[in-house]
């Protein structure tokens, strides 16, 4: 017997199973999409990285030098111009 009786509310099992097998499989296919799609991008991006005449940690760590020196100079002219007022 392929159906049961809720009160009158009588869903078809099979149709149902069938329903939860297809949506399974395509949410393992988009999973496995997504997965493929963050493979290539990671894999492209590491093979531009590679390319890069400076690597990004020395951009990063020449970018925080110059951030630092211009924030004390920045202080420096605060200073110089408080003392004058």
């Amino acid at each position: 017997m392929t159906q049961k009786s809720f009160g009158g509310f009588q869903p078809n099992r099979k149709l149902i199973g069938a329903g939860l097998l297809l949506g399974g499989i395509g949410a393992v296919a988009g999973l496995m999409g997504t997965v493929m799609v963050g493979v290539a991008l990671a894999t492209a991006g590491r093979g531009w990285v590679r390319q890069l005449e400076t690597p990004p940690s020395e951009r990063a760590a020449r970018a925080m030098q110059q951030a630092r020196a211009a924030s004390q100079a920045g202080l420096e002219a605060w200073r110089s111009g408080a003392s004058i007022n």
